[in-house]
């Protein structure tokens, strides 16, 4: 399932023009992306939850030259899923 799905499927449920459920999925995806970038926790009950997680500067190796290199520190999402999403998927 991808996006064109999911729009797909929200216009189905909702009912409404295309350019509505894109709208609607467009607006969930930036609603999640700007409450990351603000260092925010978003929490959805029965899907999970989406953190943004600090992982340090560390020592790399180029593995074609064997050179060590130095790997900047940078901010990742993560998400763990809900329980209800866990047993769903069992």
């Amino acid at each position: 399932m991808n996006k064109a799905d999911i729009v797909a499927k929200v216009q189905d449920v909702l009912g409404g023009t295309r350019a509505d459920a894109d709208r609607a999925v467009e607006t969930f995806i930036e609603c999640i992306t700007s409450g990351l970038s603000s260092g925010d926790e978003v929490s959805i009950a029965g899907l999970g939850i989406f953190q943004a997680k600090a992982r340090p500067a560390r020592t790399g190796r180029n593995p074609r030259t064997g050179e060590t290199i130095q790997i900047a520190a940078t901010r990742t999402p993560k998400f763990r899923p809900a329980k209800a999403l866990k047993d769903a998927v069992k």
